[in-house]
């Protein structure tokens, strides 16, 4: 597939680097030409110094034989003007960067999909949607819902005094023969791997799990993780992140949102009504005394600057508070964050990515998810008639190294995958996979021959 990424910054960057390692031909458009220079000696692609809303820097990126078009600079009128004439220019399929969806009413979003743009993505609008999924399950570090909820993706960190420490997956699954799920991916000490049956568990491993939703529970009680419920939560930074989680909470939670810029305070007063607005800086503990840091249940940052936000949670941590989520935009943070104590760590880039990377492959893939706790992907696949994986039972089934089936859904019926399950056409498959094999995975779901170019 023929890609142009359209960038100012990390987003196009990371995203430039994951599609390269799938195999297709990427062009990156970027104002700064030392920032393209440092792109170029990572990874395998074409770069053009330029701005991406100049009908000569496109024609020069061949848009006319792109099959898709992104473009997430951190300018919203840039973005979708590139998109427009992208697709005017030959463009198959565009995907344009905005602030924030919540203040696009539908019949404008049809408005835009008329002048061109297939898909309006707001990174913030995903992460803010991520932290009310894991206030809606607090035990959990990580989640992400197949087939609107008929299997969960969990991530679980097991504690030192869990159930399960030093037994191995077999042990546990004799021991406990009603709980129906599947381990599907173990980080330990900096690795990622897919465990077996003899795999044991250490405490403090970072583990995904696939399972029904009615064995959450169960699971996050097995891993040392109990859920509680979230009445009180203090958000920090009243950005586009934080506004999405306040706007979305605050008739159903008690919030607290501490922001610094004094103007900005004004504005999320006239437009959170339900919410406490606190001017001040969150890094000041007293104020966190003030107002009553030791009775919150949940502790939210989402400033723009990680370090910020992970300071704030650590001190947050300290008063007992139970759940702390962090947006951290540097990657190399992230590892380090959730080894310190800060439960959940939020990541625009990935979350985009999830979303971006999908439009890239063919049309059986009905979600993908860019794991940000660990070096992995979560994608669920439909299985074509006459493609590989409907011809034998699954132990059988030579899938590619580092990937593994976890799940499947027929119809409205889900079940975690076995030895001797025999895949339909038309199911849903959750597969989980290392980095760098989506491609391979991909191609045991469509009928031979089948091209995987969808738009």
């Amino acid at each position: 597939m023929n890609i142009i990424i359209a960038g100012d910054g990390e987003v196009g960057f990371y995203l430039a680097e994951a599609l390269v390692d799938s195999k297709h031909n990427i062009t990156i458009v970027d104002p700064h030409e030392e920032l393209l220079k440092l792109v170029e000696s990572h990874a395998d692609l074409l770069t053009i110094v330029g701005e991406s809303n100049s009908v000569a820097v496109l024609k020069k990126a061949n848009v006319a034989k792109a099959d898709l078009v992104i473009s997430v600079l951190h300018s919203e009128p840039i973005n979708i003007l590139t998109a427009i004439l992208a697709k005017k220019l030959g463009a198959k399929y565009t995907i344009a960067r905005v602030n924030t969806l919540q203040d696009i009413a539908e019949e404008n979003k049809e408005v835009y999909h008329e002048l061109g743009i297939d898909v309006l993505l707001s990174p913030e609008d995903i992460a803010g949607h991520e932290v009310v999924k894991l206030l809606q399950q607090p035990g959990a570090i990580e989640i992400f819902e197949l087939s609107e909820g008929k299997l969960l993706v969990l991530l679980i960190k097991i504690s030192p005094d869990a159930a399960v420490v030093n037994k191995s997956l077999n042990d546990i699954a004799s021991l406990y023969k009603s709980l129906d799920f599947r381990a599907v991916a173990i980080h330990r000490s900096d690795e990622t791997f897919i465990p077996n049956g003899d795999t044991v568990f250490l405490s403090n491993d970072f583990v995904y799990v696939i399972t029904k939703p009615e064995g959450q529970a169960e699971l996050l009680k097995l891993g040392g993780n109990l859920d509680f419920e979230i009445n009180n939560i203090m958000v920090v930074g009243g950005g586009r992140v934080g506004k999405v989680i306040a706007k979305q909470l605050e008739l159903e939670l008690n919030i607290k949102l501490i922001e610094q810029d004094r103007e900005r305070s004004l504005k999320l007063t006239d437009l959170l009504g339900d919410t406490l607005i606190i001017n001040g800086d969150a890094r000041d503990i007293k104020l966190l005394e003030d107002e009553g840091i030791e009775g919150v249940d949940a502790f939210i940052a989402v400033t723009n600057s990680s370090e910020t936000n992970i300071l704030t949670c650590l001190h947050a941590k300290k008063f007992g508070v139970k759940k702390t989520i962090a947006l951290v935009e540097n990657l190399d943070y992230i590892e380090i964050s959730q080894n310190i104590g800060i439960d959940t760590i939020i990541n625009k880039k990935l979350s985009a990515a999830s979303y971006m990377i999908k439009h890239s492959m063919s049309d059986e893939v009905t979600s993908l998810k860019c794991l940000s706790g660990i070096d992995s992907d979560v994608a669920e696949f439909v299985a074509k008639e006459g493609s590989p994986v409907t011809k034998k039972t699954i132990r059988n089934l030579n899938m590619p190294e580092g990937s593994l089936i976890g799940g499947i859904i027929r119809g409205n019926e889900s079940y975690i995958a076995i030895g001797d399950f025999q895949i339909n056409k038309n199911d849903k498959v959750v597969v989980f996979a290392l980095p760098g094999i989506s491609k391979k995975i991909e191609k045991m779901f469509l009928k031979p021959g089948f091209s995987s170019l969808s738009h």
